[in-house]
Order: C-alpha cells, then structure tokens, then sequence
C-alpha cells in the first residue's frame, strides 16, 4: 500500500515539473517574439548573442573612400630622390680613426662620422701659416715699390718684380684656404701652436647608414666609399609603366599600393613626374610618385617591391564589402549596428542603393543616408537577410 502512494507521489511530481518547464519555455519564446516582432515600416530588426556572432566568424566594418576610376596594374620599388643618397669618401687620404657606425644606425646632420689622421695635414696647415706671414712682408713691399715707381725713384722693373711676387703668394694662400675648407679646417683657426694631424668627417643630412666599408687603422684612399647613407625624409615609388598606357599618364593621378609580404594594408600615392624617354628593352617609361601621408614614410624602406594600381580618372566613392550587401527580390539590404550589449548586437535592416562595383567592394549611392561613424555587418550577412 505504501509503495502505491509513493508512485502516485512521485507521478504527480514529474506532471507538476513538466508543467512548469513548459510555462517557462512559453515565457521564453514570448520574450524572443516581443524582441524580434518589433519592426518598423523602413528597418527590420535582428539581434543576435555574441556567441553566435563569433562562431559564425561574423565581422564589423565602416564604409571607406575608394577610387573607382579606369586603373592599370604596375609593379615597382620604394625608392629616395637622390639627394636623400650620400656616398662619404675624402678628398685627401688618411688613416681611419675614432669608428663607430654599424649598418643601419641613425645619424643626425652634423654629427661626426669618424676621423681621420695624417701628417700631411699638419703640413698643409704649416703651408699655409707660412705663406700668411710671407704674403703680409710681401704685401707691405708691394705697396712701397709701387709708391716708388709713381714717384720715379725706383725702376719699373722691382715693381713688376714685387707685384708678381705678391700675387703669387696671394694665389697660393687662397688656394690652401681651400685645400684646409675640403678638411672642414677653417683656415681662421689655424694656429702655430694648434696644427690638427687628424680631421673629422661628417654627417651632410640626418639619416640611416646603410653601408661601412672602412675599419679603425685602415688607410682611406680619395677613391675609396668610406660609408653610405640614405634620409627617408622623402620617400617616392619608382614605378615602370608599359608604353601602351602613355595615354592614360597624367601629373597628379592617384595611386594605391601595397607590399609584397602584406597585401592587406593598401597606401595611397600620387603622380609627380612622368619619364620623358622610354627604355629601348623593354619598352616602359619611369614615373615617379610621392606618398600622399608622409608620415608613413618610416614604414618603408628603400629597395623594397610594390604591386601598385594606377587610376586614370578619380572617381571616389564611399564604399562596403560587397558580401556586406544581399539582394532580396531586386533590392539591396545592408545590416546596420544599432546597438551593442553585454550579451550580444541589435541590427537593424536598412535599404542601399549600389554604384560601380570592383576589387569586392561595391560603391553606396546613398551614402549620407548614414554617419560616418555607422557600423556595418561586413561578413556573414547573407543568411541573415535571406
């Protein structure tokens, strides 16, 4: 008899559960259907939880300016004008002292490079000095033997003589003035008691060493490249275009680009110079473009390879992923962020009008029907809408 309650007991408890699980089911769909079931004449809402929108590898993104124009597909380098390119060598030879660059070091202008030491220097100076307190005794002797040829005292001839003698000294203390300026020795400092043996050699822009050639105690010959150096300052692309495309070249012309090792990232540039002449071999002239945000300079460096896109004509326009854009019986539906909460998005459904298409992405004509701080749904829109 205890066992029969029992059992009617614990079947009254399953009903009574069941129950309850079904009222809080309907509750549940009830709430779904007040969240979804909101729509309005032009939107219709969509909202979905953050782990839906993860495993469903969905995407966020804003609408961006791109060219549309006819464009050509050019390959080239990252080059610097050339006098961003220094090659260091000395007028006179000399022992190298006082190194301490290694490749790729920055460097300011100004900044002292290394040294370099050899007697001949001090004799240059020594030269000089003499040739100073020479020319003064032969300046003074002009000057009488002049006043004396005016006056008939003393014959033509020690005027001639005096005058030659003077200018050659002359001569030969302006051109050691020179020789001691190609030393970066001012001849003004040049003292009996302070003759350099070594002159320093310096840095003529702010830049990167891009090659050492010399070591400390090494003999640096005129001829020789001690050091090269580049100032990215001002970056431009070297570009190579086909003879057939002449026509479409314009100053001004815009242009995109990205690297080799990361296709994502695209840079704008901007025609300023068109090459005059073609190259006889493979028949391309050179054009030379600047980038147009300069401050993106650093991100590059010269020599390495571009894939670039040459626009003939620019017609920019504001622009989304074409899979961000889903047809329903010939018109075009967008899913716009509304809003975002700790669980999830709110979208709303809103009607575009599409321009030229390319590349995968595709031009919004009413573009202004947005702010420019809308959020898209840029992937994973299409099962959505349809």
């Amino acid at each position: 008899m205890i066992d029969l309650l029992n059992k009617l007991m614990l079947r009254h408890f399953l009903f009574l559960f069941t129950l309850s699980l079904l009222a809080c089911n309907a509750d549940d769909e009830q709430k779904v259907e007040e969240l979804e079931g909101d729509t309005g004449e032009q939107t219709e809402q969509l909202i979905l939880s953050k782990i839906q929108f993860a495993t469903s590898h969905m995407e966020l993104g804003k609408m961006q300016q791109y060219s549309f124009g006819t464009s050509i597909k050019i390959n080239g380098l990252i080059d610097v004008p050339p006098e961003g390119r220094a090659e260091i060598s000395n007028y006179y030879g000399g022992y190298v002292r006082n190194l301490k660059l290694i490749t790729g070091q920055a460097v300011k202008k100004g900044d002292v490079l290394f040294t370099l030491e050899n007697p001949e220097y001090v004799q240059m100076q020594q030269d000089f000095l003499e040739t100073q307190s020479m020319l003064s005794y032969l300046a003074s002797d002009y000057k009488r033997q002049q006043t004396l040829s005016e006056e008939n005292i003393a014959s033509q001839k020690n005027f001639l003589k005096a005058k030659s003698a003077y200018e050659t000294a002359l001569a030969r203390s302006e051109g050691l003035k020179k020789k001691l300026a190609l030393l970066n020795i001012q001849s003004e400092l040049v003292k009996p008691d302070a003759l350099r043996s070594q002159i320093s050699i310096i840095a003529p822009f702010s830049g990167y060493i891009t090659e050492v050639n010399i070591v400390n105690g090494a003999f640096l010959s005129p001829a020789d490249i001690a050091i090269k150096m580049i100032n990215t300052d001002h970056i431009h692309l070297d570009l190579h275009v086909l003879e057939k495309h002449i026509p479409m070249l314009r100053e001004g012309q815009t242009i995109q680009f990205r690297l080799l090792d990361s296709r994502e990232s695209i840079f704008e540039a901007e025609v300023f110079m068109i090459g005059k002449t073609i190259e006889a071999q493979n028949r391309m002239v050179n054009v030379h473009a600047h980038l147009k945000d300069e401050s993106q300079n650093n991100w590059f460096t010269p020599g390495m390879y571009v894939e670039a896109e040459l626009f003939s004509e620019d017609e920019a326009a504001m622009a989304l992923p074409s899979e961000a854009i889903v047809e329903v019986e010939g018109t075009y539906y967008v899913l716009v962020k509304k809003e975002e909460t700790e669980n999830g998005y709110v979208f709303d459904k809103a009607e575009v009008q599409l321009g030229q298409s390319k590349q995968g992405l595709t031009a919004i004509s009413n573009f202004d029907d947005f702010p420019s701080s809308t959020e898209f749904l840029v992937k994973g829109a299409f099962n959505l809408i349809n």
